[in-house]
């Protein structure tokens, strides 16, 4: 199985969908509140580059925003 990061904000929506899906589909995750981690923020906007929430590493992979499918196939789901 793939290492999964999410790298989210207490408070969107998105990452909690994301969190729900992966829960769903009994996989594990690291989550990281980019609120209360200043170095962990700064990973995400290197990773992304940008401030936007979720962003999601999967393996070598990153992804923003929620998208199921995408996830998914990242994943290997489907």
């Amino acid at each position: 199985m793939k290492d999964v990061k999410i790298y989210s904000t207490p408070t969107c929506h998105y990452c909690h969908l994301a969190k729900d899906f992966f829960k769903a589909n009994d996989i594990a995750y690291t989550e990281y509140d980019v609120v209360a981690d200043i170095e962990k923020r700064k990973e995400m906007v290197d990773i992304s580059g940008q401030m936007g929430v979720p962003v999601i590493v999967i393996g070598d992979e990153f992804t923003i925003g929620f998208n199921k499918t995408d996830l998914a196939k990242m994943l290997g789901l489907i």
